[in-house]
């Protein structure tokens, strides 16, 4: 963590211990929280913090590219402290979502990249993860 927070400092964050608090939940977080699951848990350690301070400060890091933010939930806002470009496998039962750090080679149309500048790409993969597909390989329905 303290490697977290003089990469903060360093930037310029002001460091706030909420702030601390939602950095350190982020921190190397596999899960993809959203913005309510992250409120809940910091919530525990200040229990005056809002649900403001929260999605504010989540804002601000998406802002300064220090976190992703996912809209693969039409429901939620998902978060990933993840900011390299990677893609996603989501389980259409449980929502749980795995990095993919592999790149795939896709050509647009030559009539779409002549009228779009493109700045990069996201990839999106469902299916059924081990445990909601009774731990079968998922090809084998």
């Amino acid at each position: 963590m303290n490697r977290v927070i003089e990469k903060y400092r360093a930037s310029g964050l002001k460091l706030t211990p909420q702030r601390l608090a939602i950095l350190k939940h982020l921190e190397g977080n596999k899960d993809h929280p959203s913005a309510e699951e992250i409120f809940r848990s910091v919530q525990k350690q200040f229990r005056t913090m809002s649900f403001a301070t929260v999605y504010n400060t989540l804002e601000l890091l998406v802002s300064r590219g220090d976190l992703a933010e996912l809209s693969i939930d039409a429901a939620k806002k998902r978060f990933d402290p993840d900011s390299r470009p990677h893609h996603h496998l989501i389980c259409k039962r449980c929502s749980s979502i795995v990095d993919i750090f592999q790149d795939f080679d896709i050509e647009l149309p030559k009539t779409l990249k002549s009228e779009f500048r493109v700045f990069g790409h996201h990839i999106e993969f469902y299916g059924l993860c081990p445990r909601c597909s009774g731990n079968q390989q998922a090809g084998n329905h």
